[in-house]
């Protein structure tokens, strides 16, 4: 009974709790959080786009727009709308199709698909009628109720308010701006496929600007016109931000859009000019490259969606080139006032020289003249001739100090690779042959030659040689059969030969015969009547692998660098023999200044 007690009293509920001391053991556990208690996540939700009340929403009826809804979401045939947007054609298509339903569906296709709200915003500008449906790619169009009274009155109403948006709906700061930046650029693009403010269809704007040239530039003094990288990775994030201030679709004849650039770079940095989407034959780079030359800016991107211009830090503002070249004139005017003040002094002063003081020509430029024109014709053709000697002597033992320094060079990679191939065949102690071996008969020859042309497995040797890995896989082959078919790629008999022997010497076989065989030679060993398998498989007298391709390339770069070096040892023959012919010919004519080496 005590020991129940004193449980009940141990519970959790029946301790007295303890005062905590600072720094304790106890307090710490208290604050350590329980394996299973687990944090509160913050789980921050995207705020969702408010919606947007449609022209639709505000006109019609609730019972009427259910009743459309309900009728457009069973519509299974449609107008195609293409890249090129809501066109002429397309219009006509959903007109005629109101003439046998109060609903037209239309289906988009890139770039307005993307963006429905604004493609709905250009469809109810264009043909008159009120969007009741929107489902991912498609739209729904209602005639409207007075559609026979009014169906021509459409677009004429809502060209000034699709600029500056829906009526009473507010834009925003950005919008403004951007509007305000392109206002007096020229005519908007109704067909914009991105959010407002409506870019400059550039394609409306005049080929041709008569008396159009291209700005002034200057750079301030010790400036760099040329942007830096990190200049240019700036300028294309502010750029990325930006409206879209032109929509483009001709390659040529750009003189407009390019007045329409300088005129918006008073206010901006950067133009943005878009591609549009669906024109045939569009090049942007022939787009980029004319605007360039009309424009003097700075190429800042250019792709197949967008180019943009940035307007140089060496571009002025009209009021500014104004200012400069006026002064320039200026300053031109001044200089030439002075110049003709300098020629009336000096046209003023006369200075009288006595003749008889300077009569005389010596050492004077008249005296060496008349030297030239009297004795200068007997030595011209010895000159000419012993100048174009000189000049080929100096030629030629020029080129000869060259071959003679890179002879030497050869030669002394000759001998660091004759160096560590040495040392490589240090390290080979090729076998020798055992005397007391097999003796085959030449019919045990013959039937072993059959069996090892009929046989598919085959060992192949390589670059490397004979090493341990060759006489391993002899070792391997002849633990299932008695022959062994080796083939090898060298090309004269006599390397073929010596291969064999060597195969023979350092496995032990017995060589059966040399094969001629398409591409290559077969080598055929037999592994004898007392053949026991070794216990140990690698020779310690042969090449590992790596060494034996070392040794290959060293021999093949001492093949090649001997035969090189032979080639500048020619060449400096014929070059010693060619100086010597000159210094015969000098000693011919008597001009002898240089002593044989």
């Amino acid at each position: 009974m005590s020991k129940i007690v004193r449980s009940i009293e141990t519970l959790p509920g029946n301790q007295q709790q303890s005062p905590v001391v600072l720094g304790s053991s106890d307090s710490d556990d208290a604050n350590k959080k329980l394996p299973w208690v687990r944090e509160e996540k913050v789980v921050r939700y995207r705020l969702k786009k408010d919606k947007v009340v449609t022209q639709a929403e505000l006109v019609l009826d609730q019972d009427l727009l259910e009743r459309l809804r309900a009728e457009a979401a069973r519509m299974r045939i449609w107008v195609k709308v293409k890249k090129l947007g809501v066109t002429q054609r397309v219009v006509d298509e959903i007109k005629s199709a109101w003439e046998t339903n109060e609903l037209a569906m239309a289906k988009f296709d890139l770039p307005l698909c993307r963006n429905m709200d604004r493609a709905r915003e250009i469809v109810e500008l264009k043909t008159g009628g009120l969007v009741v449906w929107t489902w991912k790619d498609s739209l729904v169009v209602y005639r409207g109720c007075n559609y026979e009274v009014a169906k021509n009155s459409g677009i004429s109403n809502m060209v000034d308010d699709d600029i500056y948006g829906i009526p009473g709906e507010e834009l925003s700061l950005f919008q403004r701006e951007g509007d305000r930046l392109l206002e007096g650029l020229g005519p908007r693009f109704v067909d914009w496929w991105m959010p407002k403010p409506l870019p400059v269809d550039a394609d409306l704007l005049p080929e041709v600007v008569p008396g159009y040239m291209p700005p002034s530039r200057r750079w301030p003094p010790y400036g760099r016109p040329q942007l830096k990288d990190t200049e240019l990775t700036s300028l294309r994030k502010l750029a990325r931000i930006l409206p879209t201030h032109f929509v483009l679709g001709r390659n040529r004849r750009l003189q407009g859009l390019a007045f329409a650039i300088l005129k918006l770079w008073q206010n901006s940095n950067i133009a943005k000019i878009a591609i549009k989407w669906g024109v045939p034959n569009t090049d942007n780079e022939q787009m980029a490259n004319e605007l360039k030359r009309l424009t003097g800016g700075v190429l800042l991107l250019r792709n197949k969606f967008f180019i943009i211009l940035y307007r140089g830090k060496d571009y002025l503002p009209s009021e500014v080139a104004t200012l400069v070249s006026e002064r320039e004139t200026e300053i031109r005017r001044c200089h030439l006032d002075e110049e003709s003040s300098r020629k009336k002094a000096a046209d003023s002063v006369h200075i009288v020289v006595d003749p008889s003081l300077n009569s005389s020509k010596t050492g004077t430029l008249d005296e060496f003249r008349d030297i030239q024109n009297k004795f200068g014709g007997l030595v011209k053709g010895k000159k000419e001739n012993e100048l174009q000697l000189e000049a080929e002597k100096a030629n030629l033992e020029r080129e000869l100090r060259i071959q003679e320094r890179k002879l030497f060079i050869l030669e002394m990679k000759i001998e660091n690779s004759m160096r560590e191939l040495t040392k490589l065949n240090s390290e080979w102690v090729p076998a020798e042959n055992d005397a007391d071996r097999e003796i085959l008969t030449d019919e045990e020859r013959e039937c072993f030659r059959k069996i090892a042309q009929k046989l598919r497995s085959s060992l192949v040797l390589g670059r490397r040689g004979v090493f341990d890995g060759v006489v391993e896989g002899l070792y391997q082959h002849w633990k299932h059969r008695e022959v062994v078919k080796v083939i090898t790629m060298q090309r004269t008999f006599t390397q073929v030969i010596y291969t064999a022997k060597s195969l023979e010497a350092e496995s032990g076989g017995i060589l059966v015969s040399v094969e001629k065989l398409s591409k290559g030679h077969a080598i055929i060993l037999y592994r004898g009547k007392n053949y026991r398998r070794p216990q140990k498989f690698h020779s310690e007298n042969l090449l590992t692998k790596r060494e034996a391709l070392q040794r290959s390339i060293l021999m093949q770069r001492i093949g090649s660098l001997k035969f090189f070096a032979h080639q500048r040892r020619q060449a400096i023959t014929n070059m010693r023999s060619e100086l010597e012919q000159l210094q015969k010919s000098e000693e011919r004519n008597g001009i002898s200044k240089y002593v044989n080496q």
